[in-house]
């Protein structure tokens, strides 16, 4: 279900959190990241050579999520979705390598 969230933490900055379709081809992919606004949050994404528009709030970032993305030193993680439980979260560069 592609869609997407975000979630204001309360020290201003927001967790923005997409689902896209897995640029290997095959089924999507959940992206969440951690930035000091929306704008930049999607600027980070674009910057790696991904299109991506967040229009809405329909899936915003579960709290487990949050928790992910903020114990992560680059802020940028991805898994498959919808996930099993056992899958882990994965760095950026994990996704993007050829």
């Amino acid at each position: 279900m592609p869609g997407g969230g975000f979630c204001k933490l309360p020290g201003g900055s927001v967790v923005v959190a997409l689902s896209l379709p897995n640029p290997a081809g095959v089924g999507e992919v959940r992206i969440l990241v951690h930035a000091g606004n929306r704008p930049r949050a999607l600027t980070r994404l674009r910057n790696l050579g991904l299109r991506v528009y967040l229009r809405g709030n329909t899936h915003p970032p579960t709290p487990d999520e949050i928790t992910a993305v903020l114990h992560h030193p680059d802020g940028l993680l991805w898994r498959t979705a919808p996930s099993s439980a056992q899958e882990l979260w994965h760095p950026i560069r994990a996704l993007l390598q050829p």
